[in-house]
């Protein structure tokens, strides 16, 4: 299947941005994660739909045409799937908030299942027949009787045929909803890679961060049990909370006033893995909309000065709202040209501690994102990988001796994970690698597996049940 190729993507931190998780931070609709063994071994998928007994959603004929002009402009794969949405919905006013959450949830549905989609509708393509593709969409989700019958317009027999396909003689790729290139690199690395493959098809929670520097979590979720989202402590991060649904959370007062922010639970435990202190003098390389920025800014207890670099000024606009809500007065956000930027260079031997959250392919995000992987292909990998490994080496110059850099990303794969860093060890002798599992268990948290992928810090969907991370953390001799 062609992809098209990408700019270098800015993870939002794992849906750290509550109005987007997607490939452009700051921008869009609500996306689906805020709204509501070797090859042929897998697990056989017989059937492609699924049965919904006793469904009582009526899915109308504007739903369907709606979605199927949707489909048509955002399975072009042209740009950010959530941005595609937003500006559709703009353009559709009269849509109802009912009929925009059916139509959000089915985009990712067709994202998320795309290859399926594709292979159960041959010959037509979905692209090439996007009322179809609605159709077959939506009947997976909430079964054929949920439409009405001026929705399926003599389709019926048609969609039913569809969902029934056999899926076992499909190609492992196309079981596995994955491209050709990704599902062979995640079968040679992982090996667990089924159950890996699998946690990517589903969607993604909802996790919140509590701002410590107005809140502390017990008494978040008191707070938050009035508001029956199912709000429970994670497991890993001191500061998360899980919700099990996902609500306007944007309306509510301990959002509103900065007590919590949408952050994954494993992009939490990054910012820890850099561990600053008080006073101390602290760059967030590549902030994007801040997510991290503002979590390092509540561990420093808004003390000492931490600077957000971003190349891209819109993205880091959307930093302000945040920023003012939060209470933070240690921030000092920088728009730069590039790496070699004079106000980058002027901190040059001064930090004492750099995070590096580099541009990456998202992989690791691919149950929020759903449109990367068909999106992202091995020609745009390349070159991301050269950006990775330019930045690594322009953020190390602003490190003290003694100052600790944490590279990271949300990618799956080693070529720009653990290879970016083994190559910069490899040309800068007077930085050494810190088991990250040590610098986690000096402040309490254990991470299920650390000894798998030490001395680097890894959470992976199927095991943490967050996005997938990647970190290292490194220090000046």
């Amino acid at each position: 299947m062609k992809t098209k190729p990408i700019r270098a993507y800015k993870p939002a931190d794992g849906g750290d941005h509550v109005d987007r998780p997607g490939p452009r931070k700051g921008r869009g609709y609500k996306s689906e994660s805020t709204t509501h063994a070797r090859t042929g071994a897998r697990r056989p998928q017989r059937s492609f739909g699924e049965s919904h007994p006793g469904s009582t959603s009526r899915i109308t004929a504007l739903v369907v045409d709606s979605l199927a002009a949707v489909l048509t402009i955002i399975l072009k794969f042209d740009g950010p799937s959530d941005v595609l949405l937003s500006r559709f919905f703009r353009l559709h006013p009269a849509l109802g908030q009912r009929d925009r959450g059916l139509i959000a949830e089915a985009v990712f549905s067709a994202l998320r299942r795309y290859a399926t989609l594709g292979w159960v509708m041959q010959p037509a393509h979905p692209l090439r027949a996007p009322r179809l593709a609605a159709l077959v969409t939506l009947a997976r989700d909430h079964g054929v009787d949920a439409m009405d019958e001026r929705a399926l317009r003599g389709d019926t027999a048609a969609v039913t045929r569809m969902l029934a396909t056999d899926l076992v003689p499909a190609p492992a790729t196309v079981r596995a909803e994955l491209p050709e290139w990704l599902f062979t690199e995640l079968e040679r690395q992982y090996e667990d890679a089924e159950p890996l493959i699998d946690a990517l098809k589903q969607g993604a929670p909802l996790d919140l961060r509590v701002n410590l520097i107005k809140a502390t979590r017990p008494e978040v979720l008191e707070e938050l049990a009035a508001h029956q989202v199912g709000a429970v402590a994670t497991r890993y991060s001191p500061d998360a909370i899980r919700l099990s649904s996902k609500p306007a959370l944007t309306m509510w007062p301990a959002y509103r006033d900065g007590r919590i922010e949408v952050q994954d639970e494993g992009s939490q435990l990054i910012a820890r893995l850099l561990q600053p202190r008080r006073g101390e003098m602290v760059v967030d390389f590549c902030a994007g909309a801040g997510g991290k920025t503002l979590a390092l800014g509540a561990l420093m207890r808004s003390t000492g000065r931490l600077y957000a670099f971003d190349i891209n000024e819109k993205r880091l606009a959307g930093l302000g709202p945040r920023l003012k809500r939060s209470g933070l007065s240690n921030v000092h956000p920088v728009v730069i040209r590039n790496e070699s930027d004079i106000r980058v260079k002027r901190l040059n031997g001064k930090c004492d501690r750099v995070l590096v959250d580099a541009p990456c392919s998202g992989s690791g995000t691919l149950r929020r994102n759903p449109d990367l992987k068909w999106r992202f292909n091995e020609t745009e990998l390349a070159r991301v990988n050269d950006v990775q490994r330019s930045v690594l080496k322009a953020a190390a110059r602003l490190l003290k001796p003694g100052g600790r850099l944490v590279y990271a990303t949300c990618s799956l794969l080693e070529q720009e994970n653990q290879h970016v860093v083994d190559a910069f060890l490899a040309e800068h002798p007077n930085f050494e690698l810190v088991a990250a599992a040590t610098i986690l268990r000096a402040q309490s948290v254990d991470v299920d597996l650390a000894a798998r992928f030490a001395p680097y810090f890894v959470m992976l969907p199927h095991v943490h049940g967050t996005d997938g991370f990647f970190a290292a953390a490194l220090e000046r001799r």
